[in-house]
């Protein structure tokens, strides 16, 4: 396992150097250095259309190698093309996970269109989640395929840390938009962890960050899917959705809880213990109630304390941050040394005040609205957290979560019937869980796979 996992690094890093610019840049006697650019160059719109074609038929390979044939195979080796295509060799773009901060402005900026191609990118994995669930995350997002193939020996998040970090991509899916709607950048591609892994070049901080997720992800599945990609959350919603979704047993479940340990990414989830419930169906909908009354007031309380945040994040701001020092120097002059970063801006800044005050005096009214915007959504969130974990879903199968399952095909070789269906003898050193203490769960009632829900 550990050798294979040093021959997909390696033949990964290969890809990315391959992926270099054929033609170095040039020599300066005078000793200038070329500025690191943060996006790769202009494509085509035939390269463009061609990205699109490819995304498409990877999303239709992933879709039917998990479903037809549930090859595990066949989606480790379409995980390192995507790691190879869509990361090293587009380097990270276009990429879906930014595209929705495009299309958030575009909705509210009739000055700006989103390029076709960033729209395919955003709605085709959504509709195929609409459908077959999460194939996208299972070996098309060179994200979620990277961490995938560094996989070593997964651990176990406990379940209170899946609930509390599972908060936070969507609350950055939120400021992202909010942010992205209002004009005032894209947080998510400029903090995204892995592009500068797949670009070879960044700012030293986002490296870090991004070899961290790729170390932590050898241990912990998937670490940034599950607790930050806000792609991930928008497709986890339209998953929940999904006409048909990914069973673990190729027929009937048999109650054997072999697969119960077999999901390293937290999604397997276990039949209802047959009995009565914990609690009364009158407390339940009472519980339920509160919740609901409160959910306002969450709401209500976050949009306050984001209006206080507004104004401390239009320092931020590098338009505010340029009016605020030109102002400073304006009431006391600072002398700072010629041709410096300083001294330039606030030339810029004299040779046109009023066009840098108008532009500041726009983006704290639009940081204002976006962190107003942002504190009601947490509060949305939180509320909504709150409530699904109140709610009790009924399960007569070991099943993997509609929202949570990204479809990777690892915890299909646990069933006995799958490796029936195979012709693979069956595993004898298989952990065979514990009985639970409560009555036998071979007395629930099995659903047929072929059932769409």
């Amino acid at each position: 396992m550990f050798r294979r996992a040093l021959f997909l690094l390696g033949l990964i890093w290969a890809l990315g150097a391959a992926a270099e610019s054929r033609f170095p840049p040039p020599d300066f006697e005078s000793g200038h250095k070329l500025p690191l650019t943060t996006t790769p160059p202009a494509r085509s719109l035939a390269l463009q259309y061609v990205d699109v074609a490819v995304l498409l038929a990877a999303l239709g390979a992933a879709t039917w190698l998990a479903y037809r044939p549930r090859s595990r195979r066949g989606l480790t080796l379409l995980s390192i093309f995507s790691v190879a295509y869509f990361g090293f060799y587009r380097e990270g773009c276009i990429c879906a996970i930014g595209s929705l901060q495009n299309v958030a402005l575009t909705l509210f900026d009739r000055s700006y269109a989103v390029p076709l191609t960033v729209l395919a990118f955003f709605l085709a994995p959504l509709a195929v989640a609409l459908f077959w669930g999460r194939t996208f995350c299972a070996a098309v997002c060179p994200h979620g395929a990277l961490q995938d193939l560094v996989l070593i020996q997964p651990l176990r998040v406990p379940a209170w840390v899946e609930h509390s970090l599972g908060v936070i991509p969507f609350l950055f899916l939120g400021a992202g938009a909010i942010l992205g709607a209002c004009g005032c950048g894209f947080v998510i591609c400029r903090y995204d962890p892995f592009v500068p892994l797949f670009r070879l070049s960044g700012s030293l901080s986002l490296l870090t960050l991004g070899a961290a997720f790729v170390l932590v992800g050898m241990v912990i599945g998937r670490p940034y899917c599950r607790f930050l990609c806000p792609y991930g959350a928008l497709l986890r919603l339209a998953a929940l959705a999904a006409k048909w979704r990914i069973r673990v047993t190729p027929d009937v479940c048999t109650q054997c809880r072999l697969c119960e340990h077999s999901c390293p990414y937290g999604a397997m989830r276990e039949p209802t213990p047959p009995g009565p419930a914990p609690e009364s169906p009158a407390a339940e909908r009472r519980r339920l109630a509160w919740l609901l009354l409160l959910l306002p007031l969450l709401i209500g309380i976050g949009a306050l304390v984001g209006a206080r945040l507004g104004p401390a994040a239009a320092q931020l701001h590098p338009a505010v941050a340029l009016a605020e020092r030109h102002l400073a120097n304006l009431a006391q002059p600072a002398n700072y040394p010629p041709m410096t970063a300083e001294a330039l801006s606030l030339e810029r800044a004299a040779a046109d005040p009023e066009a840098v005050l108008a532009t500041a005096r726009i983006v704290r009214q639009r940081l204002d609205l976006a962190a107003w915007l942002f504190g009601g959504w947490a509060g949305l969130v939180i509320g909504l957290k709150l409530i699904s974990l109140s709610l009790r879903v009924t399960r007569t199968d070991f099943e993997p979560d509609r929202g949570a399952c990204v479809a990777c095909a690892r915890c299909f070789l646990s069933c006995p019937n799958e490796r029936v269906r195979l012709g693979l003898p069956l595993d004898p050193a298989a952990p065979v869980a514990s009985p639970a203490p409560a009555a036998p769960l071979a007395a629930s009632p099995v659903v047929p796979a072929s059932s769409p829900r």
